[in-house]
């Protein structure tokens, strides 16, 4: 578009009306002798129409707290209590009620209290993902105060989504696939899942794991807080093998409670799913296409 003096519009007003009206630049007013303004340069316009620019400035009556952004003095960050994905009497009659009130109620919330206590203290550690906490408080295998809270904060939470009501039965898809090409079989997986939980020293986790260097499936243990994501190892699935996980239902019949959760408690849709985002990062070969 190019632009004239006919361009210009002039803003009046009255008490109840305002009109536009194509109003005279200086150049077109008597007495000016023809001399028109450059309008190469730059114009305040506001000038022409007697109008003053804008204030985005508040008056001292006007500063509430929405309106004025100061920095604040304390940043806090705090890690929230997941809860499970489902009921807590979802699971029953494997895993009580009580047991999801005890175990993710008071031991669960006891750790995230805690690891909120310890953040608070200093802010050195805020921004973190969960995971990043883990790995930065591990410290090479020196960790520091907030590794064992941050880890058991994570394992629980991976705990609870390694179950589904009527869980159990066999693992689907490539997972089978891939548990088969592995262990040999799926009985020869389960027998050592559950030989490797019974036979692990004192408080622990036993875990099933996709290990991205040597691009296999394989069981591992941990024990108190430790978790595989310390050694890069991806984790598929996890089992609690602190008393408090078993006690109230299974006492110490931990054969009993290992059992159980492989034939009605795991769920192999979240392996199954951990292990379709893990082959982001791994790559187990080239997929099986079926034939038509």
């Amino acid at each position: 578009m190019s632009w004239s003096s006919s361009n210009y519009l002039c803003l009046s007003s009255s008490s109840s009306v305002t009109r536009f009206s194509r109003c005279k630049l200086p150049c077109e007013s008597e007495g000016q002798g023809g001399k028109c303004h450059d309008l190469n340069r730059p114009t305040n316009i506001s000038a022409y129409n007697s109008l003053k620019p804008p204030s985005f400035k508040l008056d001292k009556g006007q500063r509430r707290k929405d309106h004025v952004l100061k920095k604040p003095r304390n940043v806090s960050a705090y890690y929230s209590l997941k809860p499970p994905p489902y009921k807590f009497d979802a699971l029953e009659p494997y895993m009580s009620k009580r047991t999801l009130e005890v175990h993710w109620g008071e031991h669960h919330r006891g750790y995230v209290e805690s690891l909120n206590k310890y953040l608070g203290k200093d802010d050195i550690l805020y921004g973190h993902t969960l995971d990043e906490l883990i790995r930065v408080t591990y410290n090479n295998g020196n960790p520091l105060p907030e590794y064992n809270v941050a880890a058991q904060v994570w394992n629980h939470d991976f705990f609870w989504e390694s179950m589904q009501p009527g869980g159990g039965n066999l693992p689907i898809l490539g997972l089978l696939e891939q548990i088969e090409k592995d262990f040999g079989s799926f009985s020869n997986f389960r027998e050592e899942f559950i030989e490797t939980a019974l036979t692990l020293f004192g408080s622990g986790w036993v875990w099933l794991v996709l290990k991205r260097n040597e691009k296999r499936l394989a069981i591992a243990t941990t024990t108190n807080a430790v978790t595989p994501l310390v050694w890069d190892d991806i984790p598929l699935l996890s089992l609690d093998m602190w008393e408090h996980a078993y006690y109230l239902d299974y006492k110490n019949d931990k054969a009993r409670y290992v059992n159980v959760f492989m034939d009605h408690l795991v769920s192999w849709n979240a392996a199954l799913a951990r292990m379709a985002r893990a082959q982001s990062f791994v790559n187990l070969g080239e997929p099986k296409i079926p034939v038509a």
